[in-house]
């Protein structure tokens, strides 16, 4: 049977983290699942430690400061591809993401290079409101205008990669860093060839604990995607 690696980083989210590691684990799959934590101020790491020491199929890497979302994701790539993982999953850590997806997200990867949970197509939900949810619709539709790309999603986290379809491609060469990390992603796929496959997702409002989301984001992603539009 193939393996699949979860992934997800953690940053304070201690009222969420064995919440989701047991939703995982209810799955009805073979999954491992690994966690990288950047040294949380609310001891999430102390948790994951706990966890980590019942639990087989999970991996805790504590790293020693705030290191930034790209790097936690280029480092558990590389991870699942040493570690000869066929696919690799990637969800965010404050429950927003329902782990139920992944079962259609692994069978779709038996086929297929990538698949994206998308919020914004037919059958896909967002429980956000007010002014993150506007910002979040007219910036994703503005992505997809200056790019071009056949693609309705770009900034969540909730993606997944066939490994062994994917052998020559590296998260390294995506150089945004932050958030905007998620949207050059796609661009650098989509020029590797990569189809963009999209599965409706219910994106659900976390229900404890603060977005990490700086307010200084927005201009962050608007620089990249005019130095992604230049370069294309």
């Amino acid at each position: 049977m193939s393996k699949t690696l979860i992934f997800t980083a953690t940053y304070n989210e201690k009222e969420n983290i064995k919440k989701l590691i047991e939703n995982l684990n209810n799955l009805e799959t073979n999954l491992d699942v690994l966690v990288i934590d950047d040294n949380s101020p609310d001891k999430t790491w102390e948790i994951l430690q706990e966890l980590e020491k019942n639990l087989k199929n999970l991996k805790v890497i504590i790293r020693n400061n705030k290191s930034g979302l790209d790097t936690a994701h280029k480092f558990a790539f590389d991870y699942a591809k040493k570690n000869n993982y066929e696919k690799f999953i990637s969800m965010d850590a404050d429950l927003s993401h329902d782990p139920n997806e992944i079962p259609k997200m692994i069978e779709i990867l038996e086929n297929s290079s990538f698949v994206i949970g998308s919020r914004y197509i037919k059958g896909g939900k967002c429980e956000m409101s007010g002014y993150r949810l506007v910002l979040s619709i007219i910036g994703n539709k503005f992505i997809k205008k200056i790019l071009g790309l056949n693609c309705n999603e770009f900034t969540t986290s909730y993606r997944g990669f066939n490994l062994s379809k994917l052998k020559d491609f590296n998260l390294n060469i995506v150089k945004s860093k932050g958030y905007s990390f998620f949207m050059e992603t796609i661009y650098r796929l989509n020029k590797h060839g990569v189809i963009i496959n999209e599965i409706p997702i219910h994106f659900k409002n976390r229900r404890h604990g603060s977005s990490k989301i700086p307010g200084i984001e927005i201009f962050r992603t608007l620089k990249n995607l005019l130095i992604l539009y230049l370069e294309k």
